[in-house]
């Protein structure tokens, strides 16, 4: 695509974003602005760095065409409402960086033998143990710019002998991959396990495993997880809901699914966000809404729930008969997609 044509395509979004933005309620339906703006910015939330600089440049260059007062001052924010300006990859290893912490504090005085339900056959020292193999797999990965998949049992762990010391042992990788993230380019290829082959994609990958398995040590411990922040738990669906289809047994079971046009809705009921999947063509796609914009089409079948609990529920931390959901439409179809989306 021509510097010029990027250049037009640029304008004239940030164009509409504006008009949509400044627009009267009697002009545009509030929820529908909302909608679209925020599926908008989902899809440029999900660019590579060097694009989203990019794209801000064409936003900031697009602006300043316009003579001085107001309708150019509106245009020279959308990049910062689509947070283009933000430092992302900065923020997720920053983001990682504090879940990490937060796992060791919880498993350092626990008994290592305690056994972890939601992982059967686990222990904590094995739970522990995983996730610190996903560190240093993931710390190696970016550290040598791999660019073919390297298999876990061949990155050194040098794991202690003593379960005990397991916890320590995940805070030192822990921070090593952290220290390597921010020293990469996030725009770095090589390979990934999902849809971007690249350094950036490591931190959240990272992040949300271990979301999950912090889940997995407090349910262990306590009985059930504390809250996940609704931010990080939406965005830790839209992590999940895009890499299963770069999973083999995943998109195997997904394509055998055989429920084509069938519609599964995920409503977040403590910030009213919603994921819809249609299913067919041998795989599925997802979008997402506010419930007003959803109300317009009927799924066939429906889970609602807070953010962090729904996160759960796709990992099958929780049942789906838990009393924290509620359903309508066809069960069948919300339990045939967890069982073929168990990783």
């Amino acid at each position: 695509m021509s510097d010029a044509l990027l250049s037009t395509l640029a304008e004239a979004l940030a164009e509409l974003v504006t008009a949509v933005e400044t627009s009267d309620d009697e002009v545009l339906d509030p929820d529908t602005a909302v909608t679209w703006l925020e599926g908008t910015a989902a899809t440029l939330s999900a660019l590579p760095a060097a694009d989203r600089r990019a794209l801000d440049g064409h936003f900031r260059a697009a602006a300043l065409r316009h003579p001085e007062g107001p309708w150019r001052d509106e245009l020279l924010k959308v990049s910062e409402g689509f947070g283009l300006t933000e430092d992302t990859h900065a923020a997720a290893c920053e983001a990682l960086a504090r879940q990490a912490r937060r796992f060791v504090a919880t498993v350092r005085d626990a008994d290592p033998a305690t056994p972890v339900p939601t992982c059967p056959g686990w222990t904590l020292a094995e739970l522990t143990r995983h996730l610190g193999t996903v560190h240093h797999w993931a710390e190696h990965l970016v550290r040598t710019r791999a660019a073919a998949r390297v298999p876990a049992r061949d990155v050194p762990l040098d794991l202690p002998g003593d379960p005990t010391a397991y916890p320590d042992w995940l805070a030192a990788g822990a921070e090593a991959l952290v220290t390597t993230l921010r020293a990469a380019d996030p725009d770095t290829p090589l390979w990934s396990p999902g849809p971007e082959p690249r350094a950036g994609y490591y931190p959240r990958h990272v992040l949300f495993e271990a979301v999950v398995h912090l889940a997995d040590a407090q349910i262990a411990l306590a009985g059930t997880a504390e809250p996940i922040d609704p931010g990080t738990a939406a965005e830790g669906i839209e992590h999940h809901l895009a890499a299963l289809l770069y999973v083999p047994w995943t998109a195997e079971r997904i394509a055998h699914l055989d429920r084509d046009a069938d519609l599964l809705r995920l409503t977040a009921r403590d910030t009213g966000t919603v994921w819809t999947l249609t299913l067919g063509g041998g795989g599925f796609t997802w979008r997402r809404g506010s419930e007003t914009s959803a109300a317009r089409t009927e799924p066939t079948a429906s889970v609602t729930g807070d953010s962090g609990d729904l996160l759960l529920l796709l990992h099958r931390r929780y049942a789906a008969d838990d009393p924290r959901f509620a359903h309508t439409g066809d069960r069948a179809l919300l339990d045939a997609w967890l069982t073929a989306t168990a990783l």
